[in-house]
């Protein structure tokens, strides 16, 4: 489902180059739980821009679902990225104005769905995270936890087949983060692909699989063997 090729992203800084990520390779298969991990600086952020193709690599290939997207102009790469991606982040990122619901359908209006298919899509994934009474609530009348649900219900709405969660419990406490981890571990029970993005082991061991980075090298990946320096292949 994601094949990461010998992938750079290289950054010029005056006299100095920055290589958030520097050559990896990497296969994240379908129904896959995998968490990134590392610190902050570590090429984790970068690596998943590129996943999420909010970010092209400087080098490299990234294939999504046989797609080659490294490549791809923006406009394609949106209509990938809307097609067959949802995401959900640690600031839940809601818009203030707008209802739960209203928040929800954002993206289906970006994808051009219809209003009435919008609403059956969006009362659908309200209810799989349990929150469809506040379907009129506004954000700031909702707890972190409920707003972190209308995000994920959010990024569920238009049925992607990969979720990509970026650091999702690290503005809740630590038990409504053990609660939106489980439902995470639902989903992906339920067939979804999850991609979670962390700092913190506590999270990531909540994974199947956990894919270590650090100087935007994988360093040590559960799922694969990771060859040493100058060695040939990948963490693929």
């Amino acid at each position: 489902m994601i094949r990461l090729e010998d992938v750079y992203k290289i950054y010029t800084m005056g006299d100095n180059e920055v290589r958030a990520v520097d050559g990896i390779s990497l296969v994240i298969r379908e129904r896959e739980m995998a968490a990134i991990i590392g610190q902050s600086g570590s090429g984790k952020s970068t690596c998943m821009n590129i996943i999420g193709c909010l970010d092209v690599p400087t080098s490299g290939k990234y294939f999504l679902n046989g797609q080659d997207v490294s490549t791809m102009k923006d406009d394609e790469q949106a209509e990938v990225r809307n097609k067959s991606l949802g995401f959900i982040f640690q600031q839940y990122n809601l818009i203030p104005k707008l209802n739960v619901i209203e928040n929800v359908e954002l993206p289906l209006i970006y994808k051009g769905v219809p209003e009435k298919e919008r609403l059956e899509l969006s009362m659908e994934a309200l209810k799989r995270v349990g929150i469809e009474d506040k379907r009129y609530n506004m954000p700031s009348q909702l707890s972190g936890g409920q707003q972190q649900r209308v995000s994920i219900a959010r990024a569920l709405a238009g049925r992607p087949p990969i979720i990509l969660a970026d650091e999702p419990t690290g503005a809740l406490d630590s038990r409504t983060g053990r609660e939106v981890l489980e439902f995470l571990q639902k989903l992906n029970e339920e067939g979804n692909t999850v991609i979670l993005i962390t700092h913190d082991m506590l999270v990531a061991e909540k994974a199947k699989r956990i894919i270590r980075i650090s100087d935007g090298k994988i360093i040590e990946d559960s799922g694969h063997s990771v060859p040493e320096e100058g060695e040939e292949g990948g963490a693929a």
